[in-house]
């Protein structure tokens, strides 16, 4: 109380000499006395301030501490703008973003006086290149997807886009999105949201993603919906359908849309009330175990009209994904697909604990499953999806080379769009347009034009994998091996990606699972 009471005295001190000096101004002139309508205003705040009890800096400066709010609502801009180095700023630096935008504008893509890496740092990665580079003809590089009970497999893209909902993503960006998946003859994954018109009116493929929630393909109380679901599921547009378990930046937490993006008309596709905050269930009800899971996947390939169907999870408890490859092996059933999203993979919202401290990261879990299912002895069934920080041509290469087949990229593509990395995907105020529904800010997303930029980092980028691919010798994507790629792990030390993630691995005992 008393040192409430010494900034009171302070407040009131420098206010009365404050009127007392407009006071003796006015005696030369009355213009001065209008500066009251500025003093006034202040004076009240500050007395509001010395008695409220919320906020104790303001408590104890009660107008100077107005300025900690300031300077610190544009402190994000502030670093980004003037003080981040090229390789700075988290989850992408300067210079990943830049490429990002010069691939997507078609121009220079070439940095110049040579690497800014530092290849003495703990950390640092590097591929080994061969004495005779190789020519690889046609930079299509399709993968098949599609398991022996698969009626229509899919000629899959190396690399797609991966799992963005409308209502986290304007109407606009989806659209976009869309189109240059169109015109670049690859997949786009419609997230968890349900498919809205804005993923039908491009006519690119989509990849249906059905989540906790069974957006698309739900009854009236949330269950999963036969019907729905194949009225959605053979649209000639859908070619494959993802079933989500979780995800890299918040598994076992569920998507969550932000009331302020739940409009009218995404609730309508959603069937969900309106401007409320909708939240994802961690599990699903359609199922409750590995078996479960399994004839849910089997079940779904049918009533689609045998589309592929997989999984998408982020891997936590290793035992739980070696039971399910067991009762894969057991049963004879398997998911066409399954896509790991790695622990650093993106998203518009989620609990920071979630997003930094749960799940394995991509490269542990990508190696983890691979051989998982070779030991199986079910590898060749089923095709692995790298989802996590994927946006150049190296950074699938390593996908590659660590049990990936296909890659997908969610912020990479955002950036194509124009996304500036602005941290505010959500508060619903994205700068760009991209991940708002305020009309006033998505309408400056112009699919015309950001359709091509998409379609064009899409092409320049799996160029630059094949280029990078012909320098090291590998002729095919199966040439690509983790001993031909290197990181530094200590002064003087450097390991293969083969030391690091495949001889390590202990095998897994198949009898512990027969006995349970």
């Amino acid at each position: 109380m008393s040192k409430s009471m010494s900034v009171g005295y302070k407040l009131t001190f420098v206010f009365v000499a404050l009127y007392a000096v407009i006071f003796l101004l006015s005696m030369q002139s009355t213009g001065f006395l209008w500066l009251l309508l500025l003093l006034v205003p202040f004076h009240i705040l500050g007395i509001y301030n010395v008695t409220q009890k919320r906020h104790s800096i303001l408590r104890n400066y009660p107008v100077l501490g107005y300025l900690r709010y300031f300077f610190e609502s544009f402190r994000p801009e502030l670093r980004q703008y003037f003080f981040e180095s090229d390789l700075d700023g988290r989850p992408f630096n300067r210079r990943q973003r830049s490429l990002v935008y010069q691939r997507a504008k078609n121009v220079k893509q070439t940095v110049a006086f040579g690497m800014q890496m530092n290849s003495q740092e703990i950390g640092y990665e590097w591929i080994a290149h061969t004495m005779f580079p190789v020519k690889i003809t046609g930079h299509d590089l399709r993968v098949p997807i599609g398991g022996t009970e698969c009626r229509q497999p899919y000629e899959s893209s190396l690399l797609n886009i991966s799992a963005m909902s409308y209502g986290s993503l304007s109407k606009t960006a989806v659209r976009s999105l869309n189109a240059g998946a169109a015109i670049g003859h690859f997949a786009h994954n419609n997230g968890e949201g349900g498919i809205s018109p804005y993923h039908l009116e491009e006519g690119g493929d989509l990849i249906w993603q059905v989540g906790t929630g069974y957006f698309g393909c739900r009854d009236k109380d949330g269950f999963f919906e036969e019907q729905s679901f194949i009225e959605n599921a053979t649209r000639p547009q859908v070619k494959m359908i993802e079933i989500k378990l979780s995800q890299g930046a918040k598994p076992g937490h569920g998507g969550i849309l932000p009331a302020a993006k739940n409009t009218p008309e995404i609730a309508a596709i959603r069937r969900v009330a309106p401007h409320t905050t909708v939240a994802s269930p961690p599990g699903h009800t359609a199922f409750y175990d590995h078996f479960s899971m399994l004839l849910f996947i089997r079940r779904l390939r049918m009533l689609s009209g045998g589309k592929p169907v997989g999984i998408k999870l982020c891997i936590g408890n290793k035992e739980e994904f070696s039971e399910l490859c067991f009762e894969m092996h057991k049963n004879n059933i398997f998911p066409d697909f399954i896509c790991i999203d790695g622990a650093e993979g993106g998203t518009g919202a989620a609990p920071l604990e979630f997003s930094d401290s749960l799940g394995m990261p991509l490269y542990d879990a990508l190696t983890f499953a691979h051989n998982t299912l070779q030991r199986y002895k079910i590898r060749e069934e089923v095709k692995i999806i790298a989802a996590g920080k994927i946006i150049t041509g190296v950074d699938i290469i390593k996908a590659i080379a660590l049990g990936a087949d296909v890659c997908y990229s969610a912020r990479g593509m955002m950036f194509a769009l124009g996304c500036i990395q602005a941290l505010q995907c959500d508060s619903g105020k994205c700068p760009v347009g991209i991940a708002t529904q305020e009309k006033n800010l998505y309408q400056a997303v112009d699919p015309t034009d950001k359709k091509q930029r998409v379609a064009n980092f899409h092409r320049n980028t799996l160029k630059s994998t094949v280029e990078v691919m012909e320098a090291c010798g590998f002729k095919t994507l199966k040439d690509i091996t983790p001993d031909k790629i290197f990181r530094r792990t200590g002064p003087g030390r450097t390991q293969s990606f083969n030391e690091l993630y495949f001889s390590q691995e202990n095998p897994i005992n198949l009898d512990q699972f027969i006995k349970n």
